[in-house]
C-alpha cells in the first residue's frame, strides 16, 4: 500500500483547506505535498474545523454516490458500462475498472480502485479527527460541543468507509489515525472482520452521542448514525445466520446473529419513533396520469428529484452542487438516453423487473407478461402482451414512476431547454411518431436491450446538463429503515404487527392494498414480502446485490453450480444474455467475496488473499 497511502495523505491535507471542494483529480494526487505548510497554518479556529469536515464530506461522497451501478450485480438492472473515467473530477473512478465491472458474475476481481478510495476516505476522516482533537486541546476556550460534533461527523464518515470495505472484502487492515509515511502502512495485516465491525459500531455510537437531532442539509444527524449502526448490526446478523464460508477464519454464530438482529431492530425502532421522520409526502401515492402520458407522475417519482433533498426520508444522504459547480451528480447521464441532454444510458431495467410490480386491485402479482414480436399483428392488443400498453394498467404506482415501456413518454431535453414529449419505443430510435396529434421524435436510447428504460432519476425539467444535477444521493432512506426493521424483527420473533404496518406504509406509496394475511402467516412468507418490497422500493439504488450476498441467495436466483443458468429476455421475446451457465462452484464463491487487490499485496506481503482468489 505504499504508493496508495502516500497519495491519500496529500488529498487528505487538502480536504481541510477547500470547503466543500470537489474531490481531487488524478494529476493532483500525483503531485508532491507542497501544501503541508499551509495545513500547519490552517487549524486555528472552529471555522477551520468546520471547513475541514465539509471537505471530508465532499471527498467521501464519491465512494458512495454511484452505488446504483452495483444493481448491475443483481438480476433486475443492466449496467452496460459506466460514465466514469480515470480523470473524473469527482473521483468517480472509484467505480471505474475493467469490462464486466457490473455484470451479475465475474465482477469481484475488478474493484481495486474502490478499495483504494475507501481508504482514502478513511484517511481524510482521520485527518479531521486528529486535527480537531488537537485544536480542542490547544484551545479549551473553543466550544467543545461544536468540535465534538465535527469529530462525530468524521467518525461517521470513517465508519461508512469501513462498512463498505468489510461488506465487500471481509477482513481488512485498520487505520485509525492520519497516515504520513509509507512505513506506517506497508506492513499492516488484515484485521478480523469482528474487530473492524466493533470499531465501526464505536464510531457510529460516538457520532450518535455527539451529533445534533437536526442539521443543515448535507450534514449527518443522530438518526443518520443510528440508521448506519443498525445496518451494520443487520449485516453482521446476516453473515452469522447464513454464513460466509469464503471468508477464512469467520465462524458464524446463531447466538451472535440473534443478538445482532435485536440490536439492529432497536436502532431502527429509535430512528422510526424518536426523531419525527416521515416518508416523502407522507407516503401518499399522489396522482398518476393515464397510460402513455406523464403530466402527472406519482409522488414516488419526485422522491428522486431535488424536490426531495430536504425530506426527512433522506436519513443518510450526500448533497451535490448542481450547475457549474463541478460537483453535480451524473444521474441523468447514466439513467437517460441521447434524447435527454445527450445522456448515455449506461444503466437500464431488465425485462424481468416488470413482473415484480403487483396489481393495485388484488395486491398480488399480476399474470405474467408475454413477450411478443412487434411484427405480430396482435402484439399491441393481445392480453398481457409486453407491447400492449394496457398490460401495464392498474399496477403499483412505482412502476410508472420507475420505468418506461413502449409509448410511455418523458420530457426530451437539449441545450438546457425542453424539446417536448419524447415517446419510448423499443428499437425505434429518433424516428417520427405521432403523439397527441403531432409528430414527435422517439426516444434515442443507445444500448437498451430489454425493452424498458428508467424514468426513476431522469429529470423532467430543463436548465441543467446531464452531469449538473443537484439531487442528494440517498445512502439510507427511511423506507429502507422500515424494511430493515421488519427484516430484523421477523428474524427474531416472526411477523410483528408494527413491522407489518411499516411494510404496508411503503406499499401505500405504490397505491397497493395492505398485505394479505397469507403474506404474513409465517416468518418465511413475511420475509418474501419484505424482499419483494426491497426489490421494488430500492430498485436502482445499489442495494440488491448486497442483499443477495448477505442472504447467500445467488444460487436461489441463478440456479445451482454447473446448472443451466438463467437467460435474460427482452419484451420482443429474444434471449439476451445467459448468466451462470455451467458455472463452477468456485465462480459462485468469487461472487460472494471480493479479491484483495494484487497491487496492494505486492506492496505489502502481509496482506493475505481471500480463499476463492488463491
Amino acid at each position: 500500500m505504499k504508493r496508495t497511502f502516500a497519495k491519500i495523505y496529500i488529498v487528505g491535507a487538502l480536504a481541510g483547506i477547500v470547503a466543500g471542494a470537489a474531490s481531487c483529480t488524478k494529476n493532483l494526487l500525483d503531485q508532491k505535498p507542497t501544501t503541508l505548510p499551509l495545513v500547519i497554518e490552517f487549524w486555528k479556529t472552529e471555522a477551520d474545523a468546520t471547513t475541514a469536515v465539509l471537505g471530508a464530506y465532499a471527498d467521501v461522497r464519491p465512494v458512495f454516490d454511484r452505488d446504483y451501478y452495483f444493481d448491475g450485480h443483481g438480476e433486475y438492472t443492466r449496467v452496460r458500462g459506466t460514465s466514469v473515467t480515470n480523470n473524473d473530477l469527482r473521483l468517480g473512478d472509484a467505480y471505474q475498472g475493467a469490462s464486466g465491472l457490473f455484470n451479475p458474475s465475474g465482477f469481484a476481481d475488478k474493484f481495486d480502485k474502490m478499495y483504494r478510495y475507501c481508504y482514502g476516505g478513511i484517511n481524510r476522516a482521520n485527518y479531521v479527527i486528529d486535527n480537531t482533537k488537537k485544536l480542542m486541546a490547544d484551545h479549551p476556550e473553543f466550544s467543545a460541543s461544536n468540535l465534538e460534533r465535527i469529530i462525530g461527523e468524521a467518525r461517521l464518515l470513517r465508519g461508512m468507509c469501513y462498512f463498505k470495505l468489510i461488506s465487500m472484502w471481509g477482513d481488512v487492515p485498520y487505520i485509525g489515525k492520519i497516515v504520513t509515511s509509507n512505513d506506517e502502512v506497508d506492513t499492516l495485516s488484515r484485521r478480523p472482520i469482528g474487530e473492524i465491525k466493533d470499531s465501526i459500531l464505536n464510531d457510529f455510537t460516538y457520532a450518535f452521542e455527539k451529533l445534533p437531532t437536526r442539521a443543515e442539509v448535507g450534514r449527518m444527524t443522530k438518526s443518520s448514525a443510528l440508521a448506519l449502526r443498525g445496518k451494520t448490526q443487520l449485516y453482521w446478523a446476516s453473515w452469522n445466520k447464513f454464513g460466509w464460508p469464503e471468508l477464512a477464519g469467520f465462524v458464524p454464530s446463531a447466538a451472535d446473529a440473534n443478538s445482532a438482529y435485536m440490536a439492529a431492530a432497536a436502532d431502527f425502532r429509535n430512528v422510526i419513533n424518536d426523531f419525527g421522520l416521515t416518508l416523502f409526502r407522507n407516503g401518499d401515492p399522489g396522482d398518476m396520469d393515464a397510460l402513455g402520458r406523464a403530466e402527472k407522475l406519482p409522488n414516488y417519482y419526485y422522491l428522486f428529484q431535488p424536490t426531495a433533498n430536504t425530506s426527512s426520508e433522506m436519513v443518510v444522504a450526500f448533497t451535490h452542487g448542481g450547475l457549474n459547480t463541478s460537483q453535480g451528480e451524473e444521474l441523468m447521464r447514466d439513467f437517460a438516453g441521447r434524447s435527454h441532454e445527450g445522456s448515455q444510458l449506461w444503466i437500464h431495467p431488465r425485462y424481468e423487473i416488470a413482473d415484480r410490480y403487483q396489481s393495485t386491485v388484488t395486491g398480488d402479482f399480476a399474470p405474467k407478461l408475454i413477450p411478443m414480436n412487434p411484427d405480430n399483428p396482435n402484439a399491441r392488443t393481445a392480453l398481457n402482451s409486453t407491447l400492449n400498453p394496457q398490460s401495464y394498467a392498474n399496477r403499483d404506482y412505482r412502476m410508472k414512476a420507475s420505468i418506461m415501456w413502449d409509448y410511455e413518454v418523458s420530457i426530451g431535453l437539449a441545450g438546457l431547454k425542453s424539446t417536448g414529449w419524447c415517446p419510448f419505443i423499443y428499437k425505434s430510435w429518433g424516428v417520427d411518431v405521432p403523439y397527441d396529434g403531432v409528430i414527435v421524435k422517439s426516444y434515442t436510447t443507445d444500448g437498451a436491450n430489454s425493452g424498458y428504460v428508467f424514468r426513476k432519476f431522469v429529470r423532467n425539467y430543463a436548465g441543467q446538463g446531464r452531469s449538473d444535477g443537484d439531487y442528494s444521493w440517498p445512502v439510507i432512506r427511511l423506507a429502507d429503515v422500515f424494511l430493515m426493521y421488519a427484516e430484523a424483527t421477523n428474524e427474531v420473533n416472526g411477523p410483528q404487527a408494527d413491522a407489518i404496518e411499516l411494510v404496508n406504509k411503503i406499499r401505500r406509496r405504490g397505491n397497493l392494498p395492505p398485505l394479505a394475511a397469507s403474506k404474513t402467516a409465517s416468518k418465511d412468507e413475511f420475509f418474501k414480502a419484505i424482499e419483494q418490497e426491497r426489490i421494488i422500493e430500492l430498485l436502482g439504488e445499489g442495494q440488491r446485490s448486497f442483499d443477495l450476498r448477505r442472504w447467500r441467495a445467488l444460487e436461489r436466483v441463478w440456479g445451482p453450480p454447473l446448472g443451466p443458468g438463467v437467460w435474460t429476455l427482452d419484451t420482443h421475446g429474444a434471449q439476451v444474455t445467459r448468466y451462470f451457465q455451467n458455472t463452477a462452484q468456485r465462480s459462485y464463491e468469487q461472487c460472494y467475496i471480493y479479491r484483495i487487490p494484487p497491487g496492494e499485496r505486492d506492496r505489502n506481503p502481509k496482506l493475505t488473499q481471500n480463499t476463492p482468489w488463491l
